[in-house]
């Protein structure tokens, strides 16, 4: 069985804490690796070798870091299918589920590769007699990324690329569950030229993280992951002075209009509740119909389509819609909110709780459920579930949906499907949701746009990737200059003041 260690100043290393975790192959159940958990010693020792390799390449020009970026995007590119097999193997995506992973990260990869662009300050001649003012963008030093296990590539993609093509250097805790991507991708980035040291892969649990969030020379951290981590991330980092980006849990919405397109809205439905088996913040997990009638056709026109879902590990040689969840775990957490919702009087109209695949009995596949007529008081409505399971909560009105998304305590990512042009821009200007899909499912933003929540879903005053990237991992300094002229006479200078 394989050992992961951390990346440290260039090259693997074992780790001396003595503490460790297994990593699990979600489709059997087995243990097929283990991962060492760093101590507070080893997290301290990084960043400060980190810092040291900071100096230099905070000081190397925009031009010749985006190049960085250009050479790892190519080896991404060239490695895609090692990585999509990489994610798979640990979280137990399907091999298109694992590619797209990928490349959501590359794309902002891409982005990086414009960074001297980005990192252009302002300029403002004659501001007052004599007087220029001009800004500069400057890396902010030492910083951190704590990443989650549904994105293994993507996420970590995020946070490292902004980090390193503004000059920062960076220290990135993966999840313990699924460390091999992140391991091989500080081995591109080395390949594509960073120096040693810039980028320092630590994997740990919360010894790990406190340590980060306590150390002096680090100056901000991102992380994505569940809301109570995100508040406790983002209480504990700001309170010593440092800039913090933490984004939560979700609970989506999808509002569908009596005129909306059935049956393209049960197609978005299914792949949005259902991919990835749902280990995602921005599935959808409500479908919030406007009307009886829409809500039985709905019904009538989801469930053949979630039946006919197939399930099964990455490596079956059928095509497979999702896999398995992460570990048991949450396997049995998520079966428990199915059985919450039953008692509690939701109409069970899919049900997966028998699910089982031959040969995989003790891998941690969850069958696809769907429940109707679920009301705001239930847990399966209350709580993010991270699974297969869609939920159907019934409205008379439009104005009640709308009210029930805005309600929700969460505001990552909503969706309505309407044939009708001005319900579809009141929609977009009034929810309370940081991402809006229109007939669009999964309201991604591109790379060169901002991806961020609201509410209990984002804390932090700037979002990942794109234009927020570059403002949350530099800070602007700003100039104001006076000269003075000299006029020749005998030989020396006699100096006048410009006022």
């Amino acid at each position: 069985m394989s050992q992961i260690g951390h990346f440290i100043d260039g090259k693997h290393t074992a780790g001396t804490s003595g503490r460790s975790a297994d990593i699990f192959n979600p489709a059997t159940g087995e243990v097929q690796a283990s991962v060492t958990l760093a101590t507070k010693a080893e997290v301290d020792d990084a960043v400060a070798r980190a810092a040291e390799a900071q100096k230099e390449w905070g000081a190397t020009n925009p031009q010749r870091r985006a190049r960085v970026m250009m050479a790892f995007g190519a080896l991404i590119n060239t490695h895609m299918d090692e990585l999509a097999e990489l994610v798979a193997r640990e979280h137990g995506k399907t091999i298109p589920d694992a590619k797209g992973d990928v490349q959501r990260g590359l794309e902002f990869v891409e982005v990086c590769m414009g960074a001297p662009h980005m990192l252009k300050g302002e300029y403002t001649n004659d501001g007052g007699p004599g007087i220029d003012l001009y800004s500069m963008r400057q890396p902010l030093g030492v910083v951190a990324g704590i990443t989650p296990f549904n994105f293994p590539a993507m996420i970590p993609l995020w946070k490292m690329a902004g980090a390193l093509a503004c000059g920062n250097a960076m220290i990135l805790k993966p999840s313990e569950r699924v460390p091999s991507t992140a391991m091989r991708l500080a081995e591109l980035l080395q390949e594509a030229g960073l120096p040693d040291g810039v980028l320092q892969v630590v994997n740990g649990d919360k010894e790990a993280v406190d340590a980060l969030l306590d150390n002096e020379t680090i100056q901000a951290v991102a992380f994505v992951g569940s809301t109570p981590i995100a508040q406790y991330i983002y209480a504990r980092a700001t309170a010593t002075g440092k800039r913090a980006q933490c984004f939560g849990g979700a609970k989506n919405h999808m509002i569908v209009m009596p005129d909306a397109d059935m049956d393209k809205a049960a197609d978005a439905l299914v792949g949005a509740a259902y991919g990835a088996a749902g280990e995602r913040c921005m599935a959808i997990s409500v479908a919030v119909p406007v009307g009886e009638k829409t809500a039985d056709t709905l019904i009538e026109k989801l469930v053949p389509r979630i039946e006919a879902l197939k399930v099964g590990p990455y490596t079956s040689e059928n095509d497979v819609d999702y896999g398995p969840v992460i570990t048991a775990a949450a396997k049995q957490r998520i079966l428990g909110l199915v059985e919450s919702g039953v008692k509690q009087g939701a109409e069970l109209v899919v049900d997966g709780r028998d699910f089982s695949l031959q040969g995989y009995e003790n891998g941690f596949f969850v069958g696809p459920h769907l429940f109707d007529r679920v009301t705001p008081d239930m847990d399966i409505y209350k709580e993010e579930i991270f699974g297969p399971v869609l939920t159907q909560v019934r409205t008379a009105s439009y104005e009640e949906a709308l009210k029930l998304t805005m309600d929700n305590p969460y505001g990552n990512g909503t969706a309505i499907y309407t044939a009708d042009g001005d319900t579809a821009r009141d929609f977009a200007h009034r929810v309370n949701v940081g991402m809006v899909g229109i007939n669009f499912p999964i309201p991604v933003p591109l790379s060169y746009h901002t991806f961020g929540g609201w509410k209990k879903s984002g804390f932090g005053d700037l979002n990942q990737y794109g234009p927020d990237a570059f403002r949350f991992y530099t800070r602007t300094k700003t100039v104001t200059a006076r000269w003075f002229s000299g006029i020749k006479d005998g030989g020396e200078f006699a100096f006048k003041q410009m006022d």
